[in-house]
């Protein structure tokens, strides 16, 4: 299909609710990229079949966190690198780009990858390829309970990738693309600085519980919109397979969210294209423009919080820069901080 990189003021996003396939049973990597392959065969077709049905103006397409793999479940940090993260320049994501090429479409998604900077380590990845095929952002996340993070080798990392690597912000002819991983909707931080640097859609890959009463999560997405006057284009799983946890338990409410905080459309449970909705960029672009009460994002004062930020230390940086750590390191360092900011008074004595 011919590539159109001109700029449109208006197109239709796709939040893909899709199963992911776990390979944590597979025997070694070569089993495991086996199941992999079998993933991309088969969101090759509900891609097709999916922009068929919505129609080509549909230009982005964001599928679940970790849908290629599943997350590791005990796993030590070297088995889970060997057995399910790519390469980045692997032979996944160049199946993913054939796919995106042949629709012309920008293809989100997170995966767990490997980087040379890094041995013996891993990150967890939201990327984004554009119609070409070529990665056009590479997000790491930044807050995980139990995945390696860049916050986690800082200044390494900083010296290898700078700011602009760790908030990374994709100016394309769809918008300002970004990405925030999972539960990293929680954390308004991470799309308070991705904002600051242009974003104006937020691509959510994650795998969380489904309720029809209001999660956490739900609340968040709602206000990262509103606060940011952003698209939340947010994708779930439906279900994990092959994995001891009951499939069904991370299944819905895949959706998204104008600037307004406006849900525009959602699924419920299994594996669903329902959650596609109209971006109007045109429309939003004249919001950010617009003076008067409701432009939350001119009217930001960041130094008034930037000292109180400079002068707080919780989860510490660097702690896996120097040397080796299985899995037991993240709880141990969380209950070091917990313990930390309890004698400090932050939090209060249990």
């Amino acid at each position: 299909m011919e590539i159109n990189n001109t700029a449109i003021d208006s197109y239709r996003a796709l939040a893909l609710q899709v199963t992911c396939h776990a390979v944590n049973q597979a025997s070694d990597r070569t089993q495991a990229r086996s199941l992999m392959q079998q993933t991309i065969n088969r969101l090759a077709q509900q891609i097709a079949a999916s922009i068929a049905f919505i129609g080509f103006d549909c230009r982005l397409i964001v599928l679940p966190e970790y849908f290629l793999t599943g997350f590791p479940m005990g796993e030590s940090l070297a088995v889970w690198a060997e057995k399910a993260c790519l390469e980045m320049a692997g032979a996944e994501y160049e199946a993913l780009g054939k796919i995106a090429q042949k629709h012309n479409i920008f293809l989100a998604g997170n995966a767990y990858e490997l980087d040379p900077n890094f041995p013996g380590l891993y990150f967890q990845t939201c990327f984004v390829i554009d119609p070409s095929g070529s990665i056009v952002l590479r997000y790491r996340r930044l807050n995980s309970m139990f995945a390696p993070t860049p916050h986690d080798v800082w200044d390494k990392y900083l010296d290898c990738y700078g700011l602009e690597g760790v908030f990374p912000v994709a100016k394309t002819a769809i918008g300002n693309l970004a990405a925030l991983a999972s539960e990293e909707i929680l954390y308004p931080e991470v799309a308070r600085c991705l904002a600051m640097r242009g974003a104006e859609i937020f691509l959510h890959s994650t795998s969380e519980v489904y309720s029809k009463m209001l999660t956490p999560k739900d609340a968040a997405k709602i206000s990262r919109a509103v606060e940011n006057m952003a698209y939340v284009v947010s994708a779930n799983t439906a279900g994990i397979a092959n994995i001891p946890i009951p499939i069904a338990s991370v299944d819905g409410g895949s959706k998204i969210i104008d600037y307004r905080g406006i849900v525009l459309a959602e699924t419920v449970t299994g594996e669903s294209m329902a959650a596609f909705a109209e971006i109007d960029l045109a429309a939003l672009r004249r919001d950010r423009r617009r003076p008067g009460l409701n432009n939350l994002l001119s009217r930001q004062r960041f130094e008034l919080y930037a000292e109180s930020y400079r002068q707080s230390h919780f989860y510490p940086a660097n702690t896996m820069l120097e040397k080796e750590v299985d899995r037991k390191h993240f709880i141990q360092t969380q209950q070091e901080t917990i313990e930390r900011l309890s004698k400090l008074g932050v939090i209060g004595n249990g």
